[in-house]
């Protein structure tokens, strides 16, 4: 069935509540604000040099948390290919079939995985000329109207194996083969519900493998595909901190963006040992060289780690280790530049180190939340599986006195930016200024709909609309027009319904077509050399008159090749 949404509501507020307030602190209130985007960086889109150009295997969050409907599980997220354009085709965003996509868990403390959760992805189909309107090839990701995961009409398809590792009994399960990934949202035209082609790619997994054998696990749910990028924050921090005097604050600048999404729902007893109910997570990236050998490229667990606290030198040494190796990173615990920083720029004076207080939110856990009873200090997300009773729930998690958000574990709706930045000026320490109770980005919520059930992420934003639109909850382009970045206020937006790709529209513009290309041939007779200008915009009325007959194609197209079963390999 298609899943229900929750508005958790959207809005912006100041950088430091009350801060206007702190009468005798003016200096002070006016410059912590620019503290919060600082300790953002993106969670972990393009955070270290080597991964940049490889956008595939770049992790950009994980999220752990007890499943809100199914509290005898847990759900576990983890994000890859930042920023991805809604429109960016006509490739869009596949999963490298060279990769290996993990989820590691360690539940007995020692920084070393004794659970792994591996995705593979392959092609089951690429475009071929059979699918093109030529009979020469195709640049079309699909060519018609797609209704399912196994339309003829869409012609790239990915499937995934998911497999176990259990450490303990150094074996390997495959719980799934041949799952069907959900495909990028082309558009409204293109792919008309796609919140039905969502949950066709939600699959279900027993007790038995998909060979047969019994795994001695209970079973789970896996997803695989595009959905609205989770993340909010203010990106803006890299002009010299948001413009250098605070003006350009406020507005989700991940907003509208996609990335590709892994999700794994299974019960707690498959996750835990015996005596300890916390278990740590994080997420690796691994991808095969010219040898065949598969060769660590990202790896990410808590949020802002390898953006705020690793410095730039050892960010792809970070991305390339384990965590029972995390003992060279610990000087920049103890010791983090971004409280020098802003020392330095704004003459706040930084907590004293070594920061011990740190270590507890950044490699051990903290005691009685989320602490394994034998520790090795390492980086990763920590989750506690026992939700703690009479929690009023916080987007600022542990800090705003939920104990199931925030350091422990990670929810979708954890601000983690604030609470980051909080704890990073001295939040946990005593006498601190009471301006770092207060600190934030000035962005406090998602831009989409959580869904209500696994996966629980937001649909992925359609390449019908501009990415510019999703960012509403700025208030700073108001007012603007379209020429400045700003909404129209003339006229119909192209994207609103009944002015896309509908054949009302195709007609018109087949007509208005074959009037420019009428004049271009009287133009061509002429002597009168034609403006460049001029040329454009009759090529591109040709060009509509093409893009009407192609949809009178499409439509017949639609009809003629209606779509056959067995096209990918679906899981029971």
């Amino acid at each position: 069935m298609t899943a229900r949404t929750i508005r958790y509501g959207r809005h912006t507020r100041p950088l430091v509540a009350g801060a206007v307030a702190l009468a005798t602190a003016t200096a002070l209130a006016a410059a912590l604000p620019a503290l919060g985007p600082n300790g953002a960086g993106a969670s972990s889109h393009r955070e270290a040099p080597q991964i940049l150009g490889l956008p595939q295997y770049d992790t950009t969050d994980v999220y752990a948390f007890v499943s809100p409907d199914t509290p005898d599980t847990v759900t576990m997220i983890a994000n890859w290919i930042p920023f991805e354009e809604p429109a960016g085709g006509p490739n869009f965003y596949p999963f490298a079939t060279d990769g290996r996509y993990e989820i590691n868990i360690d539940n007995n403390g020692d920084a070393r995985p004794d659970i792994v959760y591996r995705w593979a992805f392959r092609n089951d189909r690429t475009p071929g000329p059979a699918n093109s309107f030529t009979g020469n090839g195709t640049f079309l990701y699909n060519n018609g109207p797609v209704t399912s995961l196994n339309d003829e009409n869409l012609l790239f398809r990915q499937s995934y194996t998911l497999s176990r590792l259990d450490a303990k009994r150094d074996s390997w399960f495959t719980l799934l083969d041949r799952a069907p990934v959900a495909p990028s949202y082309v558009g409204k035209a293109s792919m008309p519900n796609y919140a039905g082609l969502r949950d066709a790619a939600v699959k279900s997994f027993g007790s038995t493998s998909a060979h047969g054998a019994p795994t001695g696990f209970a079973g789970g749910k896996s997803f695989a595909g595009q959905t609205d990028d989770p993340f909010y924050l203010d990106l803006r921090v890299f002009d010299l901190l948001y413009g250098g005097d605070l003006s350009e604050v406020g507005s989700d600048t991940l907003a509208g963006f996609n990335v590709n999404t892994v999700a794994l729902q299974v019960p707690k007893k498959d996750l835990t040992a015996a005596g300890d109910n916390v278990i740590g997570i994080w997420s690796t990236t691994s991808k095969r060289n010219s040898s065949g050998d598969y060769v660590q490229v990202s790896r990410l667990g808590s949020p802002l780690v390898n953006e705020v606290v690793v410095p730039y030198h050892r960010k792809d040494r970070f991305n390339h280790s384990q965590p029972a190796n995390d003992a060279q990173f610990a000087p920049f615990v103890l010791t983090p530049e971004l409280p020098k920083v802003v020392e330095a720029v704004y003459g706040i004076p930084a907590p004293a180190t070594p920061r011990n207080d740190l270590v507890a939110a950044f490699l051990t856990g903290v005691d009685g939340l989320n602490k394994p009873a034998k520790v090795t200090p390492s980086e990763m997300l920590r989750l506690n599986v026992n939700q703690f009773s009479g929690q009023q729930a916080s987007r600022l998690g542990v800090i705003g006195g939920d104990k199931n958000g925030f350091p422990n574990g990670r929810r979708l709706t954890d601000d983690v930016v604030d609470i980051a930045l909080q704890v990073v000026e001295g939040k946990l320490l005593p006498n601190h200024p009471a301006a770092v109770d207060t600190l934030g980005d000035g962005v406090d919520v998602n831009d989409s709909d959580l869904s209500n059930v696994f996966p629980y992420v937001a649909l992925p934003h359609s390449g019908s609309d501009p990415r510019g639109a999703a960012a509403a909850n700025s208030t700073e382009d108001q007012g603007k027009t379209a020429l400045d970045g700003g909404a129209s206020t003339g006229g119909t937006p192209s994207t609103e319904p009944g002015t896309g790709s509908g054949s009302s529209d195709s007609t018109g513009g087949a007509a208005g077509g074959s009037s420019g290309m009428a004049l271009q041939a009287e133009r061509a007779s002429s002597d009168e050399p034609m403006s460049s200008a001029a040329s454009m915009g009759l090529a591109a009325a040709a060009g509509l008159a093409l893009l009407g007959g192609s949809a009178w194609m499409w439509r017949r197209r639609r009809h003629a090749h209606p779509a056959q079963p067995g096209q990918t390999g679906t899981v029971e």
